[in-house]
């Protein structure tokens, strides 16, 4: 027997509290360290540390305590890193702590997932609204004729950065006709994703969300459900650099569905 729409719904809403609180998880992410070409000290870590040739590079000493994932010895002089954008991606582990490297439009950072963090000392889960059917609503994915365009987009951080977006959806809500733009995954037949806003955004709920819609078919056919709109990580830590929502993605309806706060103790 297959789960009915709310029990799917449930599953998924136990998954995300689970993810999130996760030892490495989003709540768990207590630093990332943009880098510079010159060795700099890092808070809390110990050798030095800088980009070189498109990796993160340290310098570390025997008995500094940092190794590869997956490997038993200590690294020790010279390490150089692949960031999360490389297919051979590679991270540090020093005690309990995740040292990932990762890269944003050419800049390399370092960040640093402790599971002792306070964030994560304190959630106790995330307040969601009730599942309601109406929120899932079909929707025509329209992709752009000249492809893929990348729109400047403030971020959490205050920086604009570049947005690669696919085209856009057109649906139906209480009546009113709206599109969103959207971005498309990688390769043929890929999801789709978006970051919203809505009349309830900055008070009953966090001030934006993100959604993610099946694959179109080949007539873009596709499904909206609002009841799975998500916290963005920067929700859960003060240092993730999420994209604020694109122009024209801030929905006059109040969108009473899906994840709304994160709650701590």
């Amino acid at each position: 027997m297959t789960d009915t729409a709310a029990e799917a719904w449930q599953h998924w809403t136990e998954s995300r509290s689970a993810a999130v609180s996760a030892p490495h998880g989003p709540l768990a992410l207590t630093g990332t360290h943009w880098l510079e070409p010159e060795p700099a000290k890092l808070p809390g870590l110990p050798g030095t540390w800088w980009v070189e040739s498109g990796t993160v590079c340290a310098e570390l000493a025997a008995g500094d305590g940092v190794r590869l994932e997956g490997e038993q010895r200590e690294a020790t002089g010279r390490v150089a890193l692949r960031p999360d954008t490389d297919p051979g991606a590679q991270i540090a582990v020093l005690d309990g702590l995740r040292l990932v490297p990762i890269e944003r439009e050419g800049e390399l950072a370092l960040r640093v997932f402790d599971p002792a963090a306070p964030r994560r000392a304190s959630f106790a889960g995330i307040s969601v609204f009730p599942y309601a059917p109406d929120w899932a609503v079909p929707a025509v994915f329209a992709p752009f004729e000249d492809g893929v365009q990348a729109l400047m987009v403030e971020n959490a951080d205050g920086r604009a950065r570049p947005l690669t977006v696919a085209g856009r959806i057109a649906f139906t809500l209480a009546g009113q006709a709206h599109t969103l733009t959207v971005s498309g995954s990688d390769g043929p037949g890929g999801q789709l994703s978006g970051v919203i806003a809505d009349s309830t955004s900055g008070r009953e709920t966090y001030r934006f969300r993100f959604v993610t819609l099946p694959a179109p078919d080949a007539d873009g056919n596709t499904v909206l459900d609002l009841n799975r709109a998500y916290l963005p990580p920067c929700a859960f830590s003060d240092h993730f650099i999420c994209p604020f929502p694109p122009p024209g993605n801030r929905l006059t309806v109040a969108v009473e569905a899906g994840e709304r706060h994160v709650v701590t103790v």
